[in-house]
């Protein structure tokens, strides 16, 4: 039996893939969470530890992505499946390199997703042919400090407040933005938040 956590800010989906894997003899799904930083909040504090964490990307406060990160280093065990409706190169590249070891759309036929997660659960790692295409097209060209300050920008913050957030100077995180709205053609850095958001590059 592999027990699992699902992981979505929608709870009717949450719901409909709880049920859908509830329903099949070899998975338990043991915790259902609305965000990332629920999931690890829960991860850290229980004593029943999930085999597989099924996760969509997009989700406030903690996202798909920096989850996969926090649960690879933290629980090297636990195998890391992203579920996602956008299918963008830069989140398949990031989630791979965080640690995933699957990366499915969530249009995808319920059997794919069952027999997706039974190979994972064997040591295969599984992406969605659409989105292993995809992952061969741009290439991300921001380092991680330059992609965290662009994306404090572009949920709002100013440059001082960023400055707080990330234990630099002003000036420091005025170099990074620059360097990502010159890296992205950008206007400015908020339009280079815009670009590295659709690329899935955030």
């Amino acid at each position: 039996m592999q027990t699992i956590m699902v992981v979505e800010d929608q709870s009717l989906i949450r719901d409909a893939i709880s049920t859908l894997l509830s329903l099949e003899d070899d998975f338990d799904v043991i915790h259902q969470c609305e965000d990332g930083e629920q999931a690890l909040n829960l991860l850290t504090q229980s004593s029943a530890l999930p085999d597989i964490v099924l996760s969509d990307i997009e989700m406030p406060n903690v996202t798909g992505i920096e989850l996969a990160e926090q649960v690879s280093e933290l629980f090297p065990d636990i195998k890391f499946v992203i579920m996602t409706t956008f299918a963008k190169a830069g989140y398949v590249r990031r989630a791979m390199s965080s640690g995933a070891k699957g990366f499915i759309l969530k249009d995808v036929p319920s059997d794919y997703l069952v027999s997706s997660l039974r190979d994972i659960c064997k040591g295969k790692v599984i992406i969605d042919p659409e989105l292993a295409v995809l992952a061969l097209g741009d290439k991300d060209p921001l380092s991680e400090k330059e992609r965290k300050a662009i994306q404090l920008i572009g949920d709002g913050l100013s440059t001082q407040q960023v400055a707080d957030k990330l234990f630099l100077s002003q000036g420091t995180v005025r170099n990074y933005l620059s360097e990502a709205i010159s890296k992205l053609n950008a206007m400015n850095s908020n339009d280079a938040a815009r670009i590295a958001r659709q690329k899935g590059w955030l």
